[in-house]
């Protein structure tokens, strides 16, 4: 699949995804992406954040293609109950523990915890070692419960503009790779 035959929805998680992020850039660059506008970014609700983005799927006029990252990937597995409208496939990065009772802020247990149900679509789950919102032998558990092919990225941190991971060119040729896959 090529990505104008698509309608890329990115899905920021907690706070947002920043100018430098990747999931920004690729937005600016990539003219069938569109973000997924939250209410509210620094107080998630899971049942708004799911609907938003439900709504965002079944609006959709081409086959979708979900990219989340961190507090993203949660509500695309919460909001697949919604979809109205078949997914092509899903591209989730950073996925955070969200039963992790350690996890900072506390509120973003409410997204937990995962649905471990295989995803009907093919998908690819990208985690660190060292990232600080999710140990990396849980995030491995998680993907295979999903049948999400699994991506080891190294010590890289949360995967995010903080971690250095604005242009994030493995992740581009990554995503490119996948979508000449769908």
């Amino acid at each position: 699949m090529k990505v104008k035959d698509a309608e890329l929805l990115i899905v920021p998680g907690y706070t947002n995804s920043g100018p430098d992020h990747w999931q920004s850039r690729w937005e600016a660059r990539l003219s069938s992406a569109r973000r997924v506008e939250q209410a509210e970014w620094s107080k998630p609700v899971r049942e708004d954040w799911t609907a938003t983005l439900a709504n965002a799927v079944n609006a959709a006029e081409k086959p979708v293609v979900l990219v989340a990252h961190s507090l993203g990937v949660p509500t695309v597995m919460h909001a697949l109950p919604l979809f109205n409208k078949p997914v092509a496939g899903a591209f989730l990065v950073a996925p955070p523990d969200v039963a992790n009772p350690a996890i900072r802020p506390r509120h973003l247990m409410t997204f937990g915890p995962y649905p471990r149900d295989p995803l009907p679509f093919p998908s690819i789950t990208i985690a660190s070692r060292n990232d600080p919102y999710c140990a990396f032998e849980v995030a491995e558990d998680i993907a295979s419960a999903w049948g999400s092919l699994f991506i080891d990225a190294g010590e890289s941190g949360h995967i995010n503009a903080d971690s250095g991971h604005g242009p994030w060119p493995e992740g581009s040729m990554t995503f490119a790779h996948f979508m000449s896959r769908l």
